[in-house]
């Protein structure tokens, strides 16, 4: 039960970061890297929505409980 109510919290930041990448983006500042790196495609807004949606990913899992058979993937001596 717990593990469903962390993943669908982190699913909603996931998905309020995607929709409101500008507010982020306002509210927390650029990130240097992304500007530097993916300027003409978006910069910071573009990155924040990506980390929006791998929040949203890894909410999904930890909720449907595939967190682990993906680590155990990875890492297979854990």
């Amino acid at each position: 039960m717990l593990q469903t109510i962390i993943g669908i919290i982190a699913m909603v930041i996931g998905i309020l970061m995607v929709i409101y990448s500008r507010w982020f983006l306002e509210f927390i500042g650029p990130i240097e890297w992304a500007e530097r790196k993916i300027h003409p495609e978006g910069g910071s807004r573009l990155a924040y929505k990506l980390i929006g949606f791998l929040v949203f990913l890894v909410g999904f899992l930890i909720m449907t409980g595939w967190i682990k058979s993906i680590i155990f993937l990875f890492f297979p001596g854990l």
